[in-house]
């Protein structure tokens, strides 16, 4: 952390960082700069530092109050609505005392002091007219499907209890939310979970509160390609040894996949420094909180966690922000559904943005023997995390073999999206559709069958394709 608060400050103000001089009281306008960080790309504000890159520090006695109000307020839908709870983090730097808050993108237009802010590489600005702010809900719901809202979508239509476990589980992760007092009401909104788009004059509860909430029939109404499929693979390599078809909400369907984890995987304790850890606990639920948190809900795409022999797989649909193998050294965490990821955190079952890679990187050695992982993220988001220090190749493969494998991916799954769009289409009309040879569209279509994926009714001739719910 030292090293990167250093290079952050070589490097002086920029579209993403913002310096603050914050020695005995917090910035004025310190929530103009988080909300219009939360409204561009994120960002990282260092308390502390002056615009002219000088160390000034905060008041040492000071530091902590700080921090809480800082947590308050972001939570104080006043100030910043709708309410988005951040973290900051203690820094001594150069033998004084920084607060660093990092600020994620959100998937949500925010409002501080019921004003809207926008950031560009000259600092923060107002959004003064209806066009402007209309503009930026235009491209925040382009981005991200999870703010898409339902306007007949009830409380009736969630699953029962599942709102009280939800907020249970809140106020045990943190006593002192500002959001365990609240009505059920007031909750979804200062959540952002019941919203009302300014853009088109839609109001209702999202695709947040749909798949964080939903019963099972009412997500499949609205999301009917919504699945995870955890599978076993260890014997039967052609099928499965166990398998458990997953189409739950994702409060139920995290309980689902970690007890999947915990009747299939060993957990070995490790020591760092007096406190005993769980591996198998800090390593895969990062890894199942991954696929719920960043999928692409809108992709037909299944998502999969297959438990081999030798290794742990993952698939997902992604909206790739980058393409390539990440690593803890290159990684700029980046979220797919800002509003899952920040009600994943705020009860507990995922911990800040960027650190579940870090995590399995850093304790997969002393898990499995091995840190051939990989984390390739394209359109298709994959994740391997070895079991043995004897890993095959489908573990240690370059980053250029997992593209052609990632390739294969895309196509199976544009084959997919055709056969719903037209379930008597031939092999020949896949073939021209997808410009590959009539042999490889053969080969995938028999991939996907033993996948159950997809299934073939009727004869050749006058049979059609049916994707498997």
């Amino acid at each position: 952390m030292h090293a990167n608060i250093q290079q952050l400050i070589q490097q002086g103000e920029s579209l993403s960082v913002e310096f603050k001089k914050a020695r005995n009281h917090l910035p004025e306008n310190l929530f103009e700069t988080i909300c219009a960080f939360l409204n561009r790309n994120g960002g990282t504000i260092l308390l502390g530092v002056n615009d002219d890159k000088t160390v000034g520090g905060v008041a040492p006695n000071s530091v902590e109050a700080f921090c809480k109000n800082i947590a308050n307020l972001s939570n104080n839908p006043q100030k910043l609505f709708p309410s988005f709870l951040l973290e900051t983090s203690i820094i001594k730097y150069e033998g004084k005392m920084l607060i660093h808050i990092f600020v994620p993108i959100s998937s949500q237009v925010h409002r501080c002091n019921g004003k809207v802010y926008d950031r560009s590489a000259d600092g923060d600005f107002e959004l003064n007219t209806d066009e402007q702010i209309k503009n930026l809900y235009i491209r925040k719901n382009s981005l991200y499907s999870e703010n898409t809202i339902y306007p007949f979508l009830f409380e009736t239509d969630f699953a029962d209890g599942i709102v009280d476990r939800a907020r249970k589980l809140i106020k045990i992760n943190r006593p002192d939310h500002p959001w365990n007092d609240l009505s059920n009401e007031d909750f979804y909104r200062t959540a952002g979970l019941f919203r009302k788009d300014l853009s088109s004059g839609k109001e209702g509860f999202t695709m947040t509160a749909l798949l964080m909430f939903g019963k099972d029939e009412v997500i499949q109404s609205a999301i009917p390609h919504y699945k995870i499929d955890a599978i076993l693979r260890k014997v039967d390599l052609d099928r499965y040894d166990d398998r458990e078809n997953i189409r739950c909400n994702l409060i139920e369907a995290y309980t689902k996949l970690m007890s999947f984890v915990a009747k299939h995987l060993p957990d070995k304790f490790y020591l760092e420094g007096d406190q005993r850890l769980s591996l198998r606990e800090k390593i895969f639920r990062e890894i199942v909180a991954n696929i719920l948190i960043h999928r692409e809900y809108t992709n037909a795409y299944p998502a999969s966690f297959v438990i081999y022999d030798d290794r742990v797989e993952t698939k997902n649909a992604n909206k790739p922000h980058s393409y390539g193998q990440l690593f803890p050294s290159n990684f700029h965490p980046f979220p797919k559904n800002p509003h899952i990821a920040q009600l994943f955190t705020q009860m507990g079952r995922s911990e800040e943005l960027g650190t579940g890679v870090r995590n399995v990187y850093k304790y997969s050695k002393a898990y499995s023997g091995s840190e051939k992982i990989v984390f390739l993220e394209e359109d298709i988001f994959t994740v391997k995390v070895p079991l043995s220090g004897n890993v095959t190749e489908n573990v240690t493969e370059n980053v250029t073999e997992n593209v052609t494998e990632n390739v294969t991916e895309k196509r199976q799954n544009n084959i997919i999206d055709e056969i719903t769009l037209n379930n008597k289409i031939s092999i020949d009309q896949l073939a021209e559709i997808l410009k590959v040879t009539r042999r490889t569209i053969i080969r995938d279509l028999e991939i996907l069958k033993k996948q159950n994926i997809i299934k073939r009714t009727g004869p050749d001739k006058g049979g059609y394709w049916q994707v498997i719910e």
